[in-house]
């Protein structure tokens, strides 16, 4: 075994020891993990939320056990993944073992760190990405039309993960036709290999359609709701956070790609960059969509650094360049990751409030960052829940109807009475089973000042009461209160079948 793969496994040992040292014991999974899982349980070819390849790997994580360190770990592996396509990128551009190492070091110590601590679609996105720039710096070395198909099956792997990977293409087109690599559009492989393409993603094409095109309202809502919000100008100023121990390698890339000579052929990747960005700014688009551009980029500029580091007083700066992202890492490991327990953010909240961590999307204060309180709380719902539903009769005939899909996905994932819950939120809506004919609603509900669930609800049934809420003062569900209702006076099947009708109105 050479120095340079001792060195590779070594890098990859410490991707996933950092990525299981990020999440302290004391939090739970993060609500869209729980969603993500229970797709497994529903198999099909799309979701309103996701493609379907989460699903997939949700079954396989099933298969496995369901278990806290499987779903830690292909988000994981998805990371080290990506540092080895970098890797074996640059050995391609013929980079020497410190270019190696540098490119290692720079996608081991940046936000990737947070992206593949939990399992969601991005890890997958960003290594699509990332594969599908090494497929076309494959191609323009061999010019062997080979490559097509398999960046080919590439895309169309990244585009059953996550819809995002169609910017990709949008700002590699016009780079394309910028330089001199457009001689790749004439080529009648490459289209064979979009056909290849185009059947892959197929399915989940037709289950678009069959289904209205869930993804148009997903967008449309996120635009209405999120994207709206967003700032293009602190879009660019984050861009500038994921990476920034590794901001001069990004930096000298751009450079090389335009003056420096052995990269001449690899032109198209300066202007690809430049129109994707555009894009992305064009359609207010969420920061960390954008991601998956730089790790290809982090390649190019550690072999151009390697070169131009080599002699004179410029030697001196190599080992600057592989301890800047260990350096701004440190910071970012006691702040910006839940590896601190909740109790000791409250007992040292000062740094957290300086940098305006503890500010949710209600524009207040809070114990802890929003996106730490969403990983409080789930356990103590659905052992409740549980508890109630043990003493009700005609459990069978239970419903567990919740607000939003995090609270239904953590009791179904934590249950120990195998409760199935649903909610009118995302999937779940297509996921209730009218077969059953409902006498009972345990009803979980978000905390609302004079809650009006028992005046809605009570006629319904003979019996209505308010058996518990989660009392984790730190956890975003605080207060989310579980209503039980039992001995259904009318048929409440019809009702929920109303509800459900009118959701998925809305959404067309």
């Amino acid at each position: 075994m050479t120095r340079k793969t001792l060195i590779l496994i070594g890098f990859i040992i410490l991707k996933f020891a950092l990525q299981y040292a990020l999440i302290s014991p004391e939090y739970d999974l993060q609500r869209d993990e729980y969603l993500h899982l229970d797709q497994a349980h529903h198999l099909a070819w799309g979701y309103l939320s996701v493609p379907p390849v989460t699903s997939w790997i949700s079954y396989i994580i099933l298969l496995l056990g369901n278990s806290v360190f499987w779903i830690r770990f292909f988000p994981a592996l998805f990371g080290a993944l990506t540092l080895l396509v970098v890797w074996k990128t640059i050995e391609t551009l013929k980079g020497n073992l410190y270019a190696l190492i540098l490119g290692a070091v720079c996608i081991l110590f940046s936000s990737l760190l947070r992206i593949n601590m939990l399992y969601q679609p991005n890890s997958l996105d960003v290594l699509c990405w990332t594969g599908f720039y090494y497929v076309l710096i494959l191609y323009i070395n061999s010019e062997n039309t080979k490559w097509f198909f398999a960046g080919a099956v590439v895309f169309a792997f990244g585009m059953l993960n996550k819809y995002n990977i169609l910017f990709l293409l949008i700002g590699l087109l016009p780079a394309l036709l910028l330089s001199n690599q457009r001689k790749i559009l004439a080529e009648k492989k490459l289209y064979f290999a979009l056909i290849l393409g185009l059947i892959l993603i197929l399915p989940n094409l037709l289950w678009q359609y069959n289904n209205q095109f869930p993804i148009v309202h997903h967008m449309k809502e996120l635009a209405e709701t999120q994207l709206v919000n967003v700032d293009r100008l602190g879009f660019l100023k984050e861009q500038l956070l994921f990476f920034i121990g590794s901001f001069l390698v990004i930096l000298s890339a751009l450079y090389a790609l335009l003056f420096y000579k052995p990269f001449a052929k690899y032109k198209l990747f300066f202007w690809s960059i430049i129109f994707t960005l555009i894009v992305f700014i064009y359609f207010k688009a969420k920061a960390y969509y954008a991601i998956g551009l730089y790790p290809i980029y982090i390649a190019f500029g550690s072999v151009f650094l390697s070169e131009i580091l080599k002699t004179g007083w410029k030697r001196y700066l190599k080992p600057v360049l592989i301890v800047l992202p260990i350096l701004f890492f440190i910071p970012m490991y006691n702040l910006f990751f839940p590896n601190k327990s909740p109790e000791y953010i409250l007992q040292h909240p000062e740094k957290y409030k300086k940098l305006g961590m503890l500010r949710w999307e209600d524009g207040k204060d809070h114990n802890l960052p929003q996106d730490f309180a969403d990983m409080l709380g789930w356990k103590e719902l659905a052992r409740k829940t549980d508890s109630v539903y043990s003493l009700l009769p005609n459990q069978e005939k239970t419903l567990v109807l919740c607000d939003n899909y995090g609270q239904a996905g953590a009791i179904n994932y934590y249950s120990k009475k195998g409760i199935k819950a649903v909610s009118f939120n995302a999937d779940y809506v297509n996921w209730f089973d009218l077969n059953i004919k409902y006498k009972n609603l345990i009803r979980v509900k978000e905390f609302e000042e004079n809650s009006g669930e028992f005046k809605e609800t009570s006629p319904y049934f003979a019996t209505g009461i308010i058996a518990g809420e989660i009392t984790n003062k730190n956890a975003r569900e605080y207060k989310a209160t579980i209503f039980v209702f039992t001995g259904a006076k009318v048929n409440i099947n019809k009702k929920i079948e109303n509800e459900i009708r009118e959701t998925k109105n809305y959404q067309k």
